[in-house]
């Protein structure tokens, strides 16, 4: 699928959550619904790559990745990247011996298959910013806010994983060091933080097969409809027409 071909749908077609709201999607996916973590990180992940490729076609890539589950999903794109050719390094927030749980496994995998671990991030054609997702507390710290402001500063296009890290995604608020995305994909719905942030670029959200039935029990809608593809492109109502 080429960029031109992602379908558009304005602000309001669609549900947009708070950080508490996610919280609840994925508690309900995991508990009630039996669909794992893993499952979720591999959708989101993949739609990731495709993304990038299908925005850029870029030669190389930098993938920024902290030790949640947001650096979970950079850390899948970073594997699928790599499986259409990219030239694709990592960068994490920490020793990937202090990772643990799903991201860890991801970690795992690509040193397996022996993608390059750097512990300073390289200029690429794309940065992927996938350092904080939806449970920012306070500002950037440390190496964090570092490679934040590196991802701004290296010159290539940034593509940031559900938000841009350092944004809140419930507010839009900014304490500290904020990713100043080209393109930000978000996840499942969008979050209310990114819907007048300049930080964000343009907005696209991606399917990780969250039922419908989902937003129904937490009460929050109308539902995404992926049924043009896992992927859609968000635009105000002033821009959607374009």
């Amino acid at each position: 699928m080429a960029a031109d071909d992602y379908e558009v749908f304005r602000f309001d077609d669609v549900g947009w959550l708070t950080e508490i709201d996610m919280i609840e999607v994925d508690r309900v996916m995991i508990e009630d619904l039996g669909i794992t973590l893993i499952q979720m990180m591999e959708n989101a992940g993949r739609s990731l790559a495709q993304l990038v490729l299908d925005l850029y076609r870029p030669g190389s890539v930098t993938v920024l990745a902290g030790a949640g589950g947001n650096g979970g999903g950079g850390l899948v794109a970073a594997r699928h990247l790599a499986n259409r050719g990219v030239d694709v390094s990592v960068t994490l927030s920490k020793s990937v011996d202090d990772f643990s749980g799903v991201p860890a496994v991801q970690a795992d995998i690509l040193q397996r298959m022996g993608i390059e671990f750097v512990e300073d991030p390289r200029s690429s054609d794309v940065i992927v910013d996938a350092l904080i997702g939806y449970s920012l507390h306070g500002s950037p710290r440390g190496k964090v806010a570092g490679l934040v402001t590196f991802a701004n500063e290296a010159g290539g296009s940034v593509v940031s994983l559900d938000t841009p890290s350092g944004l809140d995604v419930t507010d839009g608020s900014t304490p500290g060091a904020v990713a100043s995305a080209d393109v930000t994909m978000t996840l499942a719905l969008p979050k209310t933080g990114l819907r007048e942030s300049s930080h964000v670029g343009d907005l696209y959200v991606a399917d990780i097969s969250v039922p419908r039935s989902v937003y129904d029990t937490i009460g929050v809608g109308p539902p995404p409809s992926f049924s043009s593809g896992t992927i859609f492109r968000l635009r105000s109502d002033q821009d959607a027409s374009l």
